[in-house]
């Protein structure tokens, strides 16, 4: 858990990630990163969004 003084609950931030990159008309490793940085997110954070994201794009081509 983050300590009291940050401003997100635990893992707030990358679902707002996740949300914001959702929203992007390409999802980048340098939109993955422009994420990482406007959300304060970690680097296992950021793996997980580039997997995640990589794993979705390939199921739904079509889509983008």
């Amino acid at each position: 858990m983050k300590p009291s003084g940050d401003s997100m609950p635990d893992r707030e931030g990358l679902r707002r990630a996740v949300q914001w990159l959702s929203e992007q008309p390409v999802r980048t490793a340098q939109a993955i990163e422009e994420a990482c940085r406007r959300f304060d997110l970690s680097p296992l954070d950021e793996d997980f969004l580039l997997r995640h994201f990589r794993d979705r794009d390939a199921q739904e081509p079509g889509e983008r």
